[in-house]
């Protein structure tokens, strides 16, 4: 069996016999990784604790038949610290940490700019220096970008004319023109595909500038977006606060 080191966020975990988690995370150089922590359910567990999600751990892994056995974890960062205790922090960090695992999807295919898009994302979030809901979207668009799903938010997506279109589709890739507007567009304020714009391109002054019924209508298309382009649904974004 082979030994390996990565570093990687704790997506998610989920209990495996009476002691034991298989741990599901995103690491930097090996990509979706689904691994056995044994025994760290025990309260004496060497790492258990390092092993929760939203959490940027280093780890020690070696190669098992079906899943991989976690030999050692240390905690480079426990993003879940600075989420767990406000709701619409850990609500959206949940949602993110979702995303990547049904994004990614293959195993052991690295994914470094997924990687580092949620490292950043999760201590943005943590931070607390923008609204929650402004990171959660900001991460879901350039999730969707870096996957080749960039909304078209400049142009019309069926026939690439230039400007700003009044009509949004989530089945024809974003905004179209008023020739090409399919059966079941929606036509969102002026402001809210600036928005989107905004937070694809990292102009968090803008953004932080948006008002909340433009923030509501963004997460909206956003969700609906990124429903669209992943064959599961992401379960987590009923529970993100989009008043």
């Amino acid at each position: 069996m082979s030994l390996y080191r990565d570093e990687g966020v704790v997506l998610r975990t989920q209990k495996l016999g009476e002691a034991d988690r298989i741990v599901t995370l995103l690491t930097r150089r090996t990509g979706l990784v689904r691994a056995v922590g044994k025994g760290v359910r025990r309260t004496k567990s060497r790492f258990g604790a390092r092993l929760e999600p939203c959490t940027h751990v280093d780890v020690q892994l070696h190669t098992g038949r079906t899943l991989d056995i976690i030999t050692q974890a240390e905690t480079l960062r426990p993003y879940g610290e600075s989420v767990v205790s406000d709701y619409s922090r850990y609500t959206a960090a949940t949602a993110m940490l979702e995303t990547a695992e049904k994004i990614v999807a293959v195993e052991k295919d690295p994914a470094l700019r997924q990687f580092l898009l949620l490292i950043g994302a999760l201590r943005t979030l943590g931070e607390g220096s923008h609204d929650s809901r402004l990171v959660l979207d900001a991460y879901l668009l350039r999730s969707l970008a870096v996957a080749g799903y960039t909304p078209a938010l400049g142009e019309c997506a069926r026939c690439g004319s230039r400007g700003e279109h009044r009509a949004f589709a989530v089945h024809a890739g974003g905004m179209v023109c008023s020739v090409c507007r399919p059966h079941g567009s929606v036509h969102p304020s002026p402001e809210t595909p600036r928005l989107m714009s905004a937070l694809l391109g990292g102009d968090w002054e803008s953004a932080d500038a948006s008002q909340d019924r433009h923030r509501s209508e963004c997460s909206g298309l956003v969700a609906a977006y990124l429903q669209w382009h992943l064959e599961n649904g992401i379960r987590s974004l009923r529970h993100v606060e989009r008043s």
